[in-house]
């Protein structure tokens, strides 16, 4: 006997189009650093990531000149970065030069030969543009900023307001840190004296009340790792770390008063960094001190992301990263791609019909968790919930803060391990008691959309789910009425015990 069976879906995709890597080349007053993109997008990922220290700014504030072994090191540095991107067959490069090249009288001596070596004109940036492109990374790397910017160098600290996708006027001071060391002659005492006076006048600094302080830099992520090595935080993202103003200028006061060998978890800090984070610390600890901001939040987006971001078109700007990154990870390593917008339309319904309430934040991270729902389905069965947490915990998301990343890694693991298991405490203890509520909620929808779709598309549209004011329906057309089972059942009742409502799994049209 042959037996035909009805055609329910279709698996086949065009073909993506191959987008160019993009390589940046930022030459700062300490570092020299080559990143190299996947692509010129909304939500681009670092594929190479390499930088020197080469303190090329070192002496300047004294000598009015690069330091001649500083400019040595960042010149082979640069010479060795354009054999990498001939490597990599990358041809979209863009250099820059910030201001360490902007201060020296040698800099425009130092950009011609930095541009030989790099195989690429170098763009020396002014103060204002400096602080304009650190700007638009933050805007790039969160979801509606608003607060302000400081970009925190070698050589000179940024500020600029923004406000969701608005960029206000940037300036640039000569508070760097190894400008602050060089003016301050090595002095803590006298260096604080400096960076007080050079903040007191900056008017930017009144508007930040309450708002938020979006810290860009390598010395302030130093500063924040080893804050994080302190508190023995569970995550290692660095981007969109927060610490309350308060706590963030008691921190600095300690890494001030104590030398940084000293300092708890120093090692994880680059040697070379070192001797510059108690200069960062002064300059952090008088800007909170005078602008009393809500809280500090870490960008590891500033200036190269900006740079990227200022390229795309409007409506790429207009994108969502954290769902341009998830829609990504999900088209590479999903059985069936579609299924996750399938599965983000299906919780639609199911949440508009039960009339829960959700924020516009809350929906988009419900989208988010969907389209990573069955990114890590090649892990052996048994250890799939411990990846996925992993993925989502470390993964190099933008446009989501620690609660949001917790959020999505709770609801892969619940999906997994059930509703009612005892997932990673830590994790837990970063999101609210209601977002925890909505991983479970949303874990146990997955559930069900699973043991009925086998994570294939075009199969969740025809199975709606809906509540009432007592109950949950499931309706499985007759073509499908094979799928009801004991196991598709508990998982229907376990979702209605969670939300009080009786379960009905119907049959019919």
């Amino acid at each position: 006997m042959n037996l035909t069976l009805p055609k329910l879906f279709t698996n086949v995709l065009p073909e993506p189009q191959a987008k160019a890597p993009v390589a940046v080349v930022d030459i700062g007053s300490n570092s020299v650093r080559l990143v190299v993109y996947d692509a010129l997008s909304r939500a681009p990922t670092p594929i190479f990531n390499e930088k020197a220290l080469c303190a090329l700014g070192h002496g300047v504030a004294k000598t009015g000149q690069l330091s001649p072994i500083g400019a040595e090191k960042a010149l082979a540095a640069l010479r060795r970065f354009r054999t990498l991107i001939s490597i990599m067959g990358v041809e979209d490069i863009y250099a820059m030069a910030t201001a360490a090249a902007r201060d020296a009288s040698n800099g425009p001596a130092f950009i011609a030969d930095a541009s030989a070596a790099i195989g690429a004109p170098v763009d020396l940036l002014s103060g204002r543009r400096e602080a304009e492109l650190s700007a638009l990374g933050v805007i790039s790397g969160f979801h509606a900023p608003d607060g302000i910017v400081a970009d925190l160098g070698g050589g000179s600290l940024e500020l600029i307001d923004i406000k969701d996708t608005r960029v206000g006027k940037g300036i640039s001071l000569p508070l760097g840190g190894l400008s602050l060391m060089d003016a301050s002659d090595h002095s803590l005492r006298t260096a604080v004296k400096i960076a007080r006076d050079a903040l007191a006048d900056v008017r930017m600094l009144t508007q930040m009340r309450g708002r938020t302080l979006y810290a860009v830099g390598g010395t302030w992520r130093a500063l924040a790792k080893l804050h994080m090595r302190q508190r023995n935080y569970f995550l290692s993202v660095m981007h969109g770390y927060v610490i309350p103003a308060r706590e963030a200028a008691d921190f600095a006061g300690l890494v001030e008063r104590v030398n940084a060998e000293a300092l708890v978890a120093v090692e994880a800090v680059a040697p070379a960094r070192r001797p510059l984070l108690a200069y960062g610390a002064i300059v952090l600890d008088e800007i909170i001190r005078k602008a009393q901001p809500k809280e500090v939040t870490i960008s590891a987006a500033g200036l190269r992301e900006g740079l990227l971001y200022e390229r795309l078109s409007p409506p790429e700007r207009r994108e969502d990263p954290l769902l341009v990154a998830a829609r990504a990870l999900n088209d590479i390593n999903a059985r069936s791609p579609r299924h996750a917008d399938d599965l983000c339309d299906w919780t639609d319904q199911f949440m508009q019909s039960a009339r829960f309430e959700e924020s516009a934040e809350e929906r988009r991270l419900r989208h988010a968790a969907c389209l990573l729902a069955d990114v890590n389905w090649r892990a052996h069965p048994d250890y799939r919930s411990e990846q996925s947490l992993n993925i989502v915990a470390n993964a190099a998301f933008t446009g989501i803060d620690h609660p949001g990343r917790c959020f999505i890694a709770l609801a892969m693991a619940y999906r997994y391990l059930g509703i009612d298991a005892d997932v990673n405490p830590q994790i837990r203890a970063l999101v609210s008691p209601r977002l925890l509520d909505r991983a479970r909620l949303l874990a146990a929808a997955t559930r069900v959309a699973y043991v009925i779709s086998a994570g294939m598309a075009d199969v969740l549209p025809r199975v709606p789910m809906s509540c009432t004011k007592a109950k949950l329906t499931l309706t499985l057309p007759r073509d499908l009425a094979a799928l009801a089972s004991d196991r598709l059942s508990n998982r229907l009742k376990q979702l209605g015990r969670l939300i009080g409502r009786e379960t009905i799994l119907a049959i019919g049209d």
